[in-house]
Order: C-alpha cells, then structure tokens, then sequence
C-alpha cells in the first residue's frame, strides 16, 4: 500500500508541472514591483521550501518529529493536500490572463468576483497555505513547520504589496472588495453579490 507521503510527492509534482505550464497563460504586464519588494518575499518563500520539502542534515532537532503520525492523519492530510492544491486550480482558471507570479498588474486589469474569488480575496493563496500545513502534518518535523510559518509570512509580505498596488491601480472597486472580501479565510460576512476585483 503506497505511503500518503509518496501519494503527496506526486500530486505536488503534478501541481508544479502543470503551474508552469499554465505560466504563459498570462496578459502583459503594466505595472509591477521593484526587484527589491520581490526579494522580501522571495526569499523567505525559498527558505521555507527547503525547510518544508528538503531540509538540510545539519538542522539536528530541528528534523525530530513533533509527534507520532498514525496513518490515518497521514493519510487525511494528503486529502487536504488534494483540496488545497484543487483549490488553486479552481481560483487560477477563474482568474486568466490577469494572473502573475510576481506583483503586478496585467493589461485590462478588471474586478471580478466569481468562484473562489467570492470566498477570499487571494483563494491561490489559500489553497497553497492549506495543501503545504497539510504537506508539515505529513512530514512532521519541526524544520516542516517552522517552513511553513516562512512561507506564510513570505506570501503575507506579497499579498500587501499585491493590494497596496491593486488599490493604486482601481482605486475605489478594490477598496469596496476589499471591505467586503476577507483576504485569506473565507468568513460567514463573505458578501456573494456584484462584480469585484481579479487580484491574485
């Protein structure tokens, strides 16, 4: 019987094949941040990343588990590891031409609120957090989840630069869904009505 941790492994790795494949399904770009705002989340993100996916021996302690994983926690993480990866997809498809690895702001940059985008104001976002905690449960190791907490930070420094811009760009429709949308977690206030913001 395949082990969750091997069932993970390949849906990551069909994840991130299929992510760069996608990449060239994308606007131009009109505005973006500078090299140096890149880096501030950048680098926490890859610190994590190899915390998370491939850490280093010499951390000692930091590879110890945090607790005994019986398998079938192991095994309900990779569901949530499913349904956080789905949920990317899901908010992807919706979100087009207008998305971007970086911050920035694509060509004919409009509101919109359909799918995930009616629950969370940055659902990629979402479903990444969600599948890579699930992907900590999993590898359960400290150095896992202190990689996880970096990339939370990583993508909390991204999404303020992403809406700093976003509100430069369209002005009051983002301020209004942004009042209305909560950024990361979708909330019972969540507002399902008019046409709102694409953002990332």
């Amino acid at each position: 019987m395949p082990k969750p941790g091997w069932f993970v492994g390949v849906l990551w790795l069909a994840w991130l094949v299929s992510w760069l494949l996608a990449a060239g399904w994308t606007a131009a770009t009109r505005s973006r941040g500078s090299r140096i705002e890149q880096l501030r989340y950048r680098v926490p993100t890859w610190i994590g990343a190899i915390l998370l996916f491939a850490p280093p021996q010499f951390l000692g302690p930091l590879l110890h588990p945090v607790y005994p994983e019986p398998v079938v926690l192991g095994w309900g993480a990779a569901a949530f590891v499913l349904l956080g990866l789905a949920w990317t997809w899901w908010a992807r498809i919706h979100l087009g031409p207008l998305w971007s690895g970086n911050v920035a702001v694509k060509e004919g940059h409009s509101v919109v609120r359909t799918g995930p985008y009616r629950l969370t104001r940055h659902p990629i976002y979402s479903g990444l957090l969600l599948a890579l905690l699930a992907t900590a449960v999993i590898r359960d190791s400290w150095a896992a989840f202190v990689g996880w907490v970096l990339i939370v930070v990583a993508l909390v420094i991204k999404l303020r630069q992403e809406e700093k811009l976003l509100l430069t760009t369209l002005g009051p429709a983002y301020a209004q869904y942004q009042a209305e949308v909560p950024a990361l977690v979708p909330l019972p206030r969540t507002t399902m009505g008019h046409e709102g913001s694409r953002g990332w």
